[in-house]
């Protein structure tokens, strides 16, 4: 048994760390500043999603170089807790996701997000070429690793669309490369059990970043 100073100076270097923890990988209520940010860009002039609906989350990640970074996002208070347990699991696992950021940070533009290997989750706008919301106006969905893992189907005319314009040369998922999403991987399998379905797995299109509740 550990003499008594040694158990005290072991629970003093934990304790700054598991508080750490927490702040890091936390959910809250959107506060004014972080609304603020998002007005007439994610949250748009007629959004019909209330504010309380929405949590902003902070996690920690680490991108293909090892390196942590401080992430957050905003998304559907349904998933933010599952956000938080599957970002918690991928940091500690060290897989590697580039960037975390508020796509407000772009102007709530989402081929500038996309481009930039960011993700993302809540953003007030309906589904490419339909009047229909999509699961990010809802907050009910989060792209990944965006640049890496694009949108892809095939146009009227036969040829191949891919979103976004830069991620043209992933969407041949037989290659291999850095921020790549695989079915069965880590991210995939955490995704799956907290209930959640892959745009990978579509069959008319593939939204390889895209993961939806």
């Amino acid at each position: 048994m550990l003499p008594m100073r040694q158990l005290i100076f072991l629970f003093l270097l934990l304790v700054p760390s598991a508080a750490m923890q927490a702040q890091d990988f936390s959910v809250a209520p959107l506060s004014d500043s972080i609304f603020a940010r998002m007005q007439g860009r994610s949250y748009p002039e007629g959004c019909t999603v209330p504010r309380s609906d929405l949590r902003h989350v902070r996690v920690l990640h680490v991108d293909a170089q090892g390196k942590t970074h401080k992430g957050e996002l905003v998304c559907n208070k349904v998933i933010a807790q599952d956000l938080v347990e599957i970002f918690r699991r991928l940091y500690q696992a060290r897989y590697p996701i580039e960037k975390i950021r508020l796509i407000d940070d772009y102007d709530a533009d989402d081929e500038q997000s996309m481009s930039d290997n960011n993700t993302s989750s809540f953003c007030y706008r309906t589904v490419s070429g339909s009047k229909k919301l999509s699961k990010h106006a809802l907050g009910m969905a989060v792209d990944i690793n965006t640049r890496y893992n694009p949108y892809v189907r095939k146009g009227t005319d036969g040829r191949q669309l891919i979103s976004p314009d830069n991620g043209r040369p992933y969407a041949d998922r037989q290659k291999t490369y850095p921020y790549k999403i695989v079915k069965g991987d880590l991210l995939y399998r955490l995704f799956i059990e907290h209930g959640f379905k892959w745009g990978g797995n579509w069959r008319t299109m593939k939204d390889y970043q895209h993961f939806e509740k």
